[in-house]
């Protein structure tokens, strides 16, 4: 079993989740913000999540507000901005930090398995994307840039 799987996650409404929930699925872990530049990429993620989903993908927004401070909000303030906004249905977790001594458990695996350019752990900004097989294993991270819907390939692929 992948060391993924024993880490434990909060979920948006408090509640605390085990990442084992998730074996056997495939992951794109998505630390997210509601006033980024790319926070259009919401509706990009929930268009691949309803189309993949049946299949095995889940898609798991992460709250961040490390960049630009642009994820002020409470989880209930994130929670509402997502469904009001995007329509949201994938699972939201609670606000974490993704860089630093005190990054999310989740979020040092994710970069120890797959580091980003020159070999650099730390994520750059909102919505980097982290895709994960059934396995547990880290397969591809992807940069903000990088489109849901350009990266659908890669996560069939994978389905």
């Amino acid at each position: 079993m992948s060391d993924l799987f024993k880490i434990d996650v909060q979920t948006i409404d408090g509640k605390s989740q085990s990442m084992n929930d998730y074996a056997g699925k495939v992951l794109l872990v998505v630390n997210v913000a509601s006033k980024c530049g790319f926070t259009p990429q919401y509706e990009g993620l929930e268009s691949v999540y309803k189309q993949l989903k049946d299949r095995g993908l889940v898609v798991m927004g992460f709250p961040c507000n490390q960049f630009g401070a642009q994820e002020p909000g409470s989880e209930a303030e994130i929670a509402t901005f997502c469904e009001t906004r995007f329509n949201v249905s994938f699972p939201m977790f609670a606000k974490v930090k993704v860089n630093g001594e005190d990054a999310h458990p989740l979020y040092k695996h994710l970069k120890g398995e797959k580091p980003g350019v020159l070999g650099t752990e730390g994520i750059k900004w909102n919505f980097t994307k982290f895709l994960v097989d059934r396995s547990g294993h880290v397969v591809k991270r992807y940069g903000s840039a990088d489109k849901p819907e350009k990266i659908a390939a890669d996560i069939e692929a994978l389905l």
